[in-house]
């Protein structure tokens, strides 16, 4: 069996968990790039924003045209990490300002 075919349902699996909401949720990893590549294939998730958490983790925002977007986590030693995924993704104009939150 192909990494390929593994890593699909563990990213659906992903998806599913973070759907359910905090209860459910369950971070699922695996191979980086192979996770990549399923967001840009099956989800057209495109790299939108990154960060280095905690001084040695890569944060990664990944963000769909259609408003689908997946965040992950990714260690020093290569592993990659589904935290959260979700839908409605709004970029704000440079200038808003959040009030009320």
């Amino acid at each position: 069996m192909s990494i390929h075919r593994v890593c699909l349902p563990v990213v659906a699996a992903a998806l599913a968990f973070a759907a359910a909401g905090p209860a459910a949720a369950q971070s699922v990893c695996g191979d980086r790039a192979e996770i990549i590549k399923v967001l840009g294939n099956k989800y057209q998730e495109l790299p939108k924003a990154f960060g280095i958490a905690g001084q040695r983790n890569l944060a990664e925002l990944f963000v769909s045209k259609s408003g689908s977007w997946t965040m992950l986590m990714t260690q020093p030693q290569g592993v990659t990490c589904i935290l959260a995924t979700g839908q409605s993704w709004e970029e704000l104009p440079p200038s808003q300002k959040l009030t009320g939150l």
